[in-house]
């Protein structure tokens, strides 16, 4: 729950981020780029690309702001955006990925796409192949699975916060959650069962 002075403080900033102010909107990108870049990194797992798309959410706010109905929390909605924006990024992603390889089939020279290794800033050295292989498994999941699993087990957003940001009811998020951790965990002793 907002203090009445924090909520004050939100309805000035939007009045003025809808009036196109370039002051409240420095302070709108200093304040959320962390958990759009962070929410990002986590759903695309590519610095390079997670940076492009941050700034993509952030061009889409500024361009939006003055359709924004305030049903819910500006954060709600810049989440709504970035986890759209992620999405997006990864369907065209794999609809390139498809015309690349069906290029290749016709090369004389068999070279093969070179797909990057992710490598997630935040992530201790010593910790880095299990979170390699966590990362791995939660890019398998399902497109509502990895969103819900992400907002709560990585960026450490409450139930209500997800069902908002995914239009769903608490009940729904923790059954996604649920299912989520099952795959992940079904997917994981696989993994470490193949390396012994």
């Amino acid at each position: 729950m907002q203090a009445p002075k924090e909520k004050r403080n939100e309805q000035m900033s939007l009045k003025n981020l809808k009036l196109k102010d370039e002051v409240a909107f420095k302070y709108l990108v200093e304040n959320y780029k962390d958990f759009v870049f962070n929410t990002c990194i986590s759903i695309i797992q590519n610095v390079d690309d997670s940076d492009d798309i941050s700034q993509e959410v952030f061009i889409q706010v500024y361009k939006s702001i003055k359709n924004f109905k305030e049903k819910s929390s500006l954060s709600t909605w810049i989440y709504k955006i970035t986890v759209s924006k992620c999405f997006e990024y990864l369907r065209f992603k794999k609809r390139k990925k498809r015309f690349s390889l069906l290029v290749n089939l016709f090369r004389d020279d068999g070279t093969i796409i070179d797909i990057p290794e992710f490598e997630h800033p935040g992530i201790i050295l010593e910790k880095k192949e299990n979170s390699k292989l966590l990362f791995n498994a939660i890019d398998k999941l399902n497109e509502e699975q990895k969103t819900a699993y992400i907002l709560k087990n990585i960026q450490g957003l409450s139930y209500k916060k997800i069902a908002e940001i995914m239009n769903k009811s608490t009940s729904s998020i923790e059954s996604l959650i649920f299912r989520a951790k099952k795959s992940l965990k079904l997917h994981l002793i696989k993994k470490m069962d193949n390396k012994k």
